[in-house]
């Protein structure tokens, strides 16, 4: 099968099939983000939302860099290759929450809506929308052509909690502190020919003439991760969806190709990416939406666990490629989306790395049950001296142990399938926090098992 085996149709049924790249989490090597453009090419995506977060080069604060950041030359690299595949850019600069990157170091702890927590921003703090400002204005200069831009504005949980936002909002209403703080943002991207684009939580219990005030600035992104918006009781209802259609917002979809599973999960479930991605198609064609974004979650927040790899997530990368374009899923199904892989020459490193993945997920499933198998036994043991010697303690905690070195045959295997795709440091710390908890609950349990089983420790110890 051809790369076009995966579409049936010659035109999209989307104006707009963007692929969403989060890199706060696992980014990948320069040379294989840039690889990674041509699969989305490939793939018929023909826009790209990157979320640089702490990989960019900031120039406004060099805190803000991970260990492994990208040069100024990288980023330019990157554009160019875009510009070259037909790609167009969409930075992703966040504006109110998920603000961890800037907002963890004490020097901008002021500008916290609580003092105790980095993740959402105080917009009636001094300095608090300058120092958005000054992060739009970084990564538009390194960002040429760009003709939209995502501020991000959701999930800003304890937003209107400080004392002075909530007498504002008691006053003038939720809307009114959220446009008082990114109207100008979005007056000035607007000046530059630009189009902002927001995400839609936050908004959807506003009023009509909040919602109208903001339709002339911003468009509004409509994201959902499971199951389909007219049945749905959650926030990507198709009544809030109607609401914003009705005062006349522009929209966009946003469905997910990883990264919706669980916050520290290895591999993405693709039934439910298959179906959300197939009401996107629908419900973005019924409303006339711009487009639809795949977004690929490499933490839920910043300061979250690394969730599931790029590299080990290809077959819905593609599945749900065929899906945006064609309005539904290919024929073929997943087999459609692996022989286009093929066909582009990923399959193999795709399948090591979603193998490694598939059996370090197993390892820790079965690890954590025979954690709680031993600490039940030891309690037990504890409790009563006459269920100690003969007991199935020592079965399970060889079990408990049999898991882990398990997970640390994956973790070997995934490190190999990762050579040259992701940094090792970011390899280590993603093995690290899925291996080293099982690792520490063994060794916090071993002298209690010790101490009430010897006979049976001093077996299990000489075995060969």
């Amino acid at each position: 099968m051809s790369i076009d085996g995966l579409f049936s149709r010659n035109e999209p049924v989307l104006p707009v099939r963007g692929v969403h790249l989060d890199l706060k989490g696992t980014p990948p090597t320069p040379g294989r983000l840039e690889r990674l453009l041509e699969v989305f090419s490939a793939l018929r995506y023909n826009a790209v939302l990157v979320e640089w977060e702490d990989s960019f080069p900031w120039s406004v604060e060099g805190s803000f860099r991970s260990e492994t950041a990208y040069t100024v030359e990288q980023v330019e690299a990157f554009h160019a290759a875009a510009g070259r595949l037909g790609l167009e850019v969409i930075p992703l600069v966040q504006c109110l929450g998920h603000m961890e990157t800037p907002l963890a170091g004490e020097a901008y702890a002021p500008l916290r809506e609580r003092p105790w927590q980095a993740g959402v921003l105080n917009p009636l703090a001094p300095g608090a929308r300058e120092l958005v400002e000054r992060m739009v204005e970084d990564v538009l200069a390194r960002s040429p052509g760009v003709r939209h831009f995502h501020l991000g504005g959701d999930e800003a949980w304890s937003f209107a909690s400080h004392p002075d936002t909530r007498a504002y909002v008691e006053q003038h209403g939720k809307g009114a502190l959220y446009l008082h703080h990114v109207e100008p943002i979005l007056d000035a991207l607007i000046g530059r020919g630009i189009r902002p684009i927001l995400w839609h939580d936050m908004m959807r219990e506003w009023d009509a003439p909040a919602l109208a005030r903001l339709a002339q600035k911003a468009d509004l992104c409509v994201w959902g991760y499971h199951g389909h918006p007219d049945t749905t009781k959650g926030h990507w209802a198709t009544a809030i969806i109607q609401r914003f259609a009705d005062a006349g917002v522009r929209m966009w979809g946003a469905t997910a190709y990883k990264g919706a599973t669980g916050p520290s999960a290895d591999r993405p479930n693709v039934e439910l990416h298959r179906v959300n991605a197939t009401a996107w198609a629908e419900v973005a064609q019924r409303f006339g939406m711009a487009g639809v974004f795949a977004t690929a979650w490499s933490r839920y927040s910043t300061h979250n666990l690394h969730s599931e790899l790029i590299d080990a997530s290809l077959d819905t990368l593609a599945l749900v490629a065929g899906i945006l374009h064609d309005g539904a899923a290919p024929a073929d199904g997943l087999d459609a989306a692996l022989a286009v892989l093929d066909a582009l020459g990923e399959r193999e490193g795709f399948e090591a790395c979603r193998s490694a993945c598939e059996e370090l997920a197993e390892a820790r499933k079965g690890g954590w049950y025979f954690v709680q198998a031993v600490r039940e036994l030891v309690v037990m043991a504890t409790l009563d001296a006459r269920r100690r010697t003969g007991s199935p303690l020592m079965v399970q905690w060889r079990n408990l142990r049999r898991h882990v070195d398990r997970a640390d045959r994956a973790g070997d295997a995934l490190r190999h399938a990762l050579a040259g795709r992701v940094e090792p440091l970011w390899v280590d710390r993603y093995l690290a926090e899925r291996i080293e908890p099982l690792r520490e609950e063994a060794a916090a349990l071993a002298p209690r098992i010790r101490l009430l089983d010897p006979a049976g420790w001093q077996a299990e110890h000489e075995m060969p």
